[in-house]
């Protein structure tokens, strides 16, 4: 069998995602059991070249990030009645709302107006660019946390906006305050995840796929943070729909009224018969929700176990959504993109190599971070 950094590999499917027939030593491979393209021969949209970083030990190893198992079948029905019913023009669930209102008094004591302070999309990505348009200006800085979600540069840069990168620090991703500090400039208008004295724009689209009892506290549950955030969050992960395009902003009025308008004019409405179909998966009991947090949770650990059974550490157990981190063996002289390009030419697993994630360059930084200490 050929190699690739000492580490001959074989794979056998079954119901539960991916097993090891063979015992590896320090092989960074994530086989996600989430996933509908962890199987040999599924290729998503990694046709271009990555830039690859000078540090080039961090891969992540999944695919796209969707279930592998069916929707609820109370929401399939609902969305099947909706259609057959016509509900299938132009249409804005005021229902939806009130939901939504009554959902975040409930996990985060935020009184909201649903009438003014909700604004449904088309999709999360839709509903973060248009808080995005809403806010930003040409020449605006927008403080963005590394690794990060690709789609929000595009957004800002959309908007006239300039991204700026604050580097977290491995391996437990914490956030380093000095050096937030040191990027704050007179232009600096947002900050995707947390500040008091900017507006803050959350992702909040995995706020129920949460493990070890953790739960979601959202940003705009602390005190004085409601009128500076815009949380923006989704029905594609907690209820596997991610077709369905319904998401959603909770901002103040007068964003919120903005966000709407932009929408309006991007894509008029959501998708009507799943606007009904999402006002009854919202209306979904708790019993629900803490079933999907276990679900996941024991997939988490399952693949955790594997991943430990065949050899390797990872420095950080994840407290949420479904991804992964893993480093590269140290004695393996591949970049992250070389790794992932072998892994599946030789094992047939498509893979995402991390450098993708991040836009900061961790070798000079820690270089930097040296040279001034």
């Amino acid at each position: 069998m050929n190699t690739f950094c000492s580490s001959p590999l074989q794979l056998n499917s079954n119901k539960g995602g991916w097993t090891v027939t063979q015992t590896l030593r320090r092989t960074p491979i994530w086989m996600n059991p989430f996933d509908k393209c962890s199987k040999a021969g599924c290729v998503r949209g990694h046709d271009k070249d990555v830039p690859e970083m000078t540090l080039n030990s961090v891969i992540l190893l999944s695919s796209s990030c969707f279930p592998n198992f069916p929707a609820p079948t109370h929401e399939k029905k609902k969305s099947c009645r909706s259609i057959n019913s016509d509900f299938n023009q132009y249409r804005h669930v005021e229902g939806i709302c009130d939901q939504l209102a009554n959902i975040v008094k409930e996990m985060h004591s935020l009184d909201v107006n649903s009438s003014s302070d909700i604004a449904v999309a088309c999709g999360q990505s839709e509903a973060f660019a248009a808080a995005i348009f809403a806010i930003i200006g040409r020449g605006d800085e927008v403080i963005l946390f590394d690794p990060s979600y690709k789609s929000h540069e595009g957004c800002i840069t959309m908007a006239g906006g300039v991204p700026v990168y604050v580097a977290l620090d491995r391996p437990q991703w914490t956030l380093d305050v000095d050096k937030l500090m040191r990027s704050l400039t007179g232009r600096t208008k947002a900050i995707v995840l947390n500040s008091r004295n900017f507006l803050a724009i959350t992702d909040e689209v995995y706020e129920h796929v949460t493990f070890d009892n953790e739960k979601d506290i959202s940003l705009a549950s602390f005190p004085g943070m409601q009128e500076l955030t815009i949380i923006t969050s989704s029905l594609s992960k907690t209820f596997s729909v991610t077709g369905w395009r319904i998401e959603w902003a909770i901002a103040p009025a007068f964003i919120a009224s903005i966000i709407r308008n932009i929408h309006f004019r991007l894509t008029d409405s959501a998708p009507a018969p799943f606007q009904e179909a999402a006002l009854a998966a919202l209306r979904s009991p708790l019993e629900y929700f803490e079933s999907l947090r276990k679900d996941y949770e024991l997939k988490r650990d399952y693949i955790m176990k594997l991943l430990a059974r065949i050899g390797f550490q990872i420095p950080f157990k994840p407290q949420g959504s479904f991804f992964l981190f893993v480093e590269l063996p140290e004695n393996c002289s591949l970049s992250d993109v070389e790794y992932v390009k072998k892994l599946k030419e030789q094992a047939g697993v498509v893979a995402v190599p991390g450098c993708g994630f991040f836009h900061t360059n961790l070798s000079s930084e820690k270089s930097s971070e040296l040279s001034s200490n």
